[in-house]
């Protein structure tokens, strides 16, 4: 089952052209993961970057169409695999059930010296 983050497209989103600058896009879907984390697994990033962290290891956009200021973004994060210290997601983001971007990432749990780890029972 898929995880429901709703974005509202701000001002500091967009360019001087009004639309959605993408390297933000980039932060809505750390935000997705980071909202994922805290309501889905009760594991907030403020509690779990104490001695850890999840750097994203690789992420890949499509773009469909642009965002504008306003625009409800409606972003579906979905885990796809599992691993021993990672995880990938796909992301799937519209609005108005209009598709504006599709996404993959992976993200990998560290120690504090940044060295991969396994997951915590949490997850």
């Amino acid at each position: 089952m898929a995880f429901l983050y709703r974005q509202e497209i701000k001002f500091r989103h967009c360019d001087p052209a009004g639309i959605v600058f993408y390297p933000r896009f980039f932060e809505m879907m750390n935000d997705t993961v980071e909202a994922f984390f805290a309501k889905e697994l009760s594991f907030p990033f403020a509690e779990m970057h104490r001695n850890s962290g999840i750097p994203t290891a690789q992420i890949a956009a499509e773009f469909q169409a642009p965002s504008r200021l306003g625009d409800i973004l409606d972003i579906s994060l979905s885990c796809t695999r599992l691993g021993r210290s990672s995880l990938d997601f796909d992301y799937d983001a519209r609005c108005g059930g209009a598709a504006r971007f599709t996404a993959t990432s992976t993200v990998v749990f560290i120690d504090e010296k940044g060295r991969s780890q396994p997951w915590t029972e949490r997850i």
